[in-house]
């Protein structure tokens, strides 16, 4: 009966975007553990690499430190919708 009172409370419409976020914001917490286990030169799981010590490849920490979504929104304005705030900000139209 426990059981049946708490699926009645947690399982109703208003509770989905609460759940949708939750979601999201663990999804982003997997992804972010995920890169820095498999790729982050600063991390070693295996025993082999840990005791290899600090190694200074400086070229692997740029490559880490620049992935792909940094070098997509480097040149472009730190906008939302940059053609809707035109629209609204330049004196020409």
């Amino acid at each position: 009966m426990a059981s049946s009172t708490t699926l009645k409370r947690w399982l109703r419409p208003e509770v989905y975007p609460l759940f949708a976020a939750v979601g999201v914001a663990v999804g982003i917490c997997g992804m972010q553990l995920i890169r820095n286990i498999t790729i982050n030169p600063e991390v070693r799981v295996t025993k082999e690499n840990r005791a290899a010590g600090v190694l200074d490849d400086f070229a692997e920490g740029e490559k880490y430190a620049e992935h792909a979504l940094r070098k997509y929104v480097r040149n472009r304005s730190p906008e939302i919708m940059p053609s809707l705030n035109s629209f609204f900000t330049d004196p020409k139209y």
